[in-house]
């Protein structure tokens, strides 16, 4: 019996370099701008290899885009402190991955991406606010009114650039978001 381990086969090899391309092309060009070709073209491969693994542009974006936004386990978290917990998540995540930018530079401008970006949040987001809103049956309405904060600042700081905003330091962004993040999934229904 053989307990050598197995050398990575050359199509997933051929795959994450589709898919690193793809989020680059992505970011770059946004989805109308972006191509197969183009696509090939970064990845250094034939486009009928992307044709071959993913269908279509379609498809392929939707792979590209899909994303797991590691919200902490908020558990064991006092529920007093999820909005500061929260903001500096996606601050960390927004300062640290091109993925999410640039599906919220498509998600503005493209049904699909629009599409995707609703449903990460509602996949991750909706869970944390089922579990620490007074009413869970009230969650997917916290959890939207949370989402409108945390997309609006990335939108503003890390897309548009709008200043202030870009320029505020993350304890400023923190120290104004929070609050009204913790508002939103924790505080008696008005």
């Amino acid at each position: 019996m053989n307990s050598k381990p197995t050398a990575p086969r050359r199509s997933d090899a051929t795959k994450a370099a589709i898919l690193e391309a793809a989020r680059e092309r992505f970011a770059a060009d946004g989805y109308e701008r972006a191509t197969i070709r183009a696509i090939a073209r970064d990845a250094n491969i034939d486009p009928s290899m992307v044709m071959r693994y993913y269908g279509n542009k379609e498809r392929l974006f939707a792979a590209a885009s899909e994303i797991d936004l590691l919200v902490p386990e908020l558990g064991a978290l006092p529920g007093k402190h999820v909005g500061a917990v929260l903001v500096m998540h996606f601050l960390d995540r927004w300062e640290g991955d091109d993925v999410l930018t640039a599906l919220l530079r498509v998600a503005v401008t493209n049904d699909a991406g629009a599409e995707r970006m609703r449903e990460v949040f509602a996949e991750q987001i909706g869970p944390i606010a089922a579990g620490v809103c007074p009413d869970p049956a009230d969650a997917p309405r916290r959890a939207a009114l949370a989402a409108s904060q945390i997309l609006g600042m990335a939108l503003t700081r890390y897309v548009l650039r709008i200043e202030p905003a870009a320029a505020m330091s993350r304890e400023e962004v923190i120290a104004w978001l929070a609050p009204t993040i913790q508002r939103y999934l924790t505080a008696e229904q008005p």
